[in-house]
């Protein structure tokens, strides 16, 4: 399967959820390629630093420009189980290239307002994208709050939004994440290890693998 982990604002959490579901299905032995879309470059860093610490490395590659993205994927999508596409931040080539080549866009979004309006510049991308390939697009709730009303309201802005469903689970906003991506490691492999991450990323990675099988 070909998932595009993206957004068109930045700040979602997308690179550390396309590093730690690529390093996820990897441990459990799939052949994962991740490929980074976006010009900053923090998901390929996150690899690099895992390859400089002797860890076992996975595929990964960097293609912010879209025509050079869509015709890599395409010609070599066939050889892994899975390809995960870091894609956004804005409207961007390669966000709009890996959209005609995805079976499923994830979507994170955070409860703010501004994250909620962006979802509307996402459902445009994604009409567009669809008189090309039917993907399927998944908004999930990241760095979710630990209380209050926020998360709900969030939530409930989604069902205004069309082509774009809502994710029946949600990632909280901890630390764990953005530690152990930055040195290149699952949230399984970093320490001391946090069991609620684990448990969320868990949740999310076989929720996604299910839906598409």
């Amino acid at each position: 399967m070909i998932i595009t982990i993206g957004n068109t604002k930045g700040g979602v959490g997308k690179s550390t959820l396309a590093v730690q579901l690529a390093l996820g299905l990897a441990l459990d032995g799939q052949r994962v390629w991740l490929v980074d879309g976006d010009r900053q470059g923090t998901s390929l860093g996150a690899i690099t630093v895992r390859a400089e610490s002797g860890r076992a490395p996975i595929a990964a590659a960097a293609y912010p420009d879209g025509a050079t993205l869509r015709a890599q994927v395409t010609q070599q999508a066939s050889a892994y189980d899975h390809v995960i596409i870091d894609a956004g931040g804005r409207d961007s080539t390669a966000l709009r290239a890996a959209l005609t080549v995805s079976d499923l866009m994830l979507v994170p979004f955070q409860p703010r307002s501004f994250d909620v309006w962006a979802l509307s510049d996402v459902a445009s991308l994604l009409r567009e994208a669809r008189s090309v390939r039917d993907v399927r697009a998944l908004a999930l709730l990241n760095a979710a709050d630990p209380q209050g009303s926020d998360n709900e309201e969030a939530s409930e802005a989604l069902a205004d939004i069309e082509g774009i469903e809502l994710l029946p689970l949600r990632i909280g906003r901890r630390k764990a994440f953005a530690s152990a991506s930055g040195a290149g490691l699952h949230i399984d492999e970093y320490r001391p290890r946090d069991v609620n991450a684990s448990t969320e990323l868990s949740a999310l990675k076989n929720h996604l693998v299910s839906i598409l099988k």
